[in-house]
């Protein structure tokens, strides 16, 4: 992928005419003008539910892979992805191509469920990339167009098939904002499904962490199943997330997940696989219950799976389909364009390894974020797999816990500061986690070894900027990239100041972690 430099030339710069800066800086007050008056009308037409319009205020109006422009003319690497949506990044050749083709053919947008040439080529892909135990026996349901959607199917499956209604899920997890996903995410307030322990490293739920902690949890679903007093009768299914990513970017351990599927298979309990975030080569396998070897009853997919586009699907065993004609459908589940998408991704993924890459830059991404983790005690755990990274805000400076080894609080003063610190630098990131305490990575998988080095050094400097309680070095200001380590210095004044943290810094950093010229792929 070629890098070039960026399109925006700082005032000042040699070789500018005097007219010429004039003319730029008229332009940069119209854009400046333009970006402010888009964000003043979201603010005052659009529902208070948004949410990541609050805390990256920019106007996107052109991207390409890693690379987002805003409408004041800044640019920024981002790595959300649309959530995790956008596994080729934003804009790929190939689905653009895809959906050209689909455009240019006069073949229809809308089918419903019929059956065409498009659907046939997204289905024959899909069950190519399918865990080898599920795809030779699978059915698929296409739902509506979100991941949610897909959970609320699942749902239904699994209870119509089993002739139960209840679920079991798992603490820290989130699987959409319908009513029955959310029932049995993280954030229910109203719940009719039973929750159980999911294992982590950091802050296991029985103090104990690595593999004696993910056994006890292990044990405590066995015992709730089997005790005839546990209150929980036999369920339809269980849902889980392989790497909770809501949660905080939780991987779960491989010997865990075994026991989960020998838990359900041996009690008859269908179990659930939700892949909406880490499926399509996301974590370092193309699917990431793959880490473990395990083959789920059913797999609920979205987010890359469209290719950008929405499209949302659930893969089952065969002998779950006990469906009646019309018992669920979407009038969106025939997406035409978002199938031609979603099969490009899928096939170029896999047919250019991009799993395997996945895995190789995660574990570059993740040795160097520890390393960062000596240095300042505010981060508190690095985790992740894949391309799924996460880093948990902590404040060093709280009274002790009781126990000596219990991990300092969560911090989400200091997240939101290190997020508004990337923004700075032209880095999108994402909060997550119990508290919004955890910085989230989530770049494409076509990101360069160039990009993930500017990611890198642009998210220690947000880190150290915060660590010392300002803005940092050489006039870091308000969401620019043009200037040194990739920040536009001639808005200094206007972006406001990030609050002090407790961060705590190991020693200095000196001037290796410096970018200079911001580049752009």
């Amino acid at each position: 992928m070629a890098v070039t430099e960026s399109a925006v030339v700082p005032v000042g710069a040699p070789g500018v005419t005097e007219g010429a800066r004039e003319g730029g800086a008229a332009a940069s007050e119209r854009a400046r003008a333009a970006h402010e008056g888009i964000l003043r009308r979201q603010s005052a037409r659009e529902s208070a539910a948004r949410t990541y319009a609050r805390a990256l205020p920019i106007v996107p109006v052109r991207a390409r892979g890693l690379t987002i422009e805003g409408a004041d003319g800044r640019r920024y690497l981002d790595c959300l992805s649309g959530a995790g949506t956008l596994a080729l990044g934003h804009n790929h050749p190939v689905v653009l191509e895809a959906i050209r083709k689909v455009l240019d053919s006069g073949a229809p947008l809308h089918v419903l469920d019929l059956a065409t040439p498009v659907k046939d080529a997204f289905t024959t892909e899909l069950f190519r990339t399918l865990p080898p135990g599920l795809a030779d026996r699978a059915r698929v349901q296409f739902c509506g167009p979100a991941g949610t959607d897909a959970v609320e199917a699942a749902f239904k499956l699994v209870r119509a098939a089993t002739g139960r209604t209840g679920m079991l899920a798992f603490t820290g997890a989130y699987h959409g904002m319908t009513a029955g996903a959310l029932e049995a995410s993280g954030g229910a307030t109203e719940v009719r499904v039973a929750r159980l322990p999911y294992p982590q490293d950091y802050r296991c739920p029985f103090g104990v962490g690595g593999v004696r902690g993910a056994e006890l949890a292990a044990r405590w679903t066995e015992s709730v199943l089997d005790d005839s007093k546990s209150g929980v009768p036999r369920p339809a299914g269980m849902i889980l997330e392989p790497v909770q990513g809501e949660g905080g970017v939780i991987p779960a351990p491989d010997d865990w997940m075994r026991r989960m599927r020998e838990i359900t298979a041996s009690r008859s309990i269908p179990l659930i696989a939700d892949e909406v975030q880490t499926g399509v080569g996301r974590t370092g396998t193309f699917w990431a219950v793959e880490h473990s070897g395990i083959t789920p009853d059913v797999m609920v997919l979205s987010k890359a799976i469209g290719g950008s586009l929405p499209l949302a699907v659930v893969v089952y065993r065969e002998d779950l389909d006990l469906w009646q004609p019309g018992a669920h459908a979407g009038t969106f589940r025939g997406n035409q364009l978002a199938m031609a998408a979603g099969t490009a991704t899928l096939a170029y993924v896999r047919q250019n390894g991009l799993a395997g890459r996945a895995e190789t830059l995660g574990a570059r991404m993740l040795a160097q974020l520890r390393k960062l983790a000596h240095e300042f005690p505010c981060i508190g755990d690095v985790r992740g797999r894949g391309l799924m990274i996460g880093l948990e805000l902590v404040d060093p400076e709280a009274p002790p816990h009781p126990a000596a080894d219990s991990p300092y609080p969560a911090a989400p003063e200091l997240a939101a500061a290190v997020q508004r610190e990337c923004l700075r630098r032209g880095l999108i990131v994402e909060l997550g986690g119990r508290h919004s305490s955890v910085v989230r990575l989530l770049p494409p998988l076509t990101i360069t070894d160039e990009q993930v080095t500017a990611v890198l050094d642009r998210l220690a400097d947000a880190v150290g900027a915060v660590a010392r309680g300002g803005l940092g070095r050489e006039g870091n200001g308000a969401h620019g990239v043009a200037g040194p380590r990739g920040v536009d210095e001639s808005h200094g004044a206007d972006g406001p100041r990030s609050a002090g943290g407790t961060c705590g810094e190991g020693g200095p950093r000196g001037d290796g972690w410096g970018l200079g010229r911001w580049r752009t792929p």
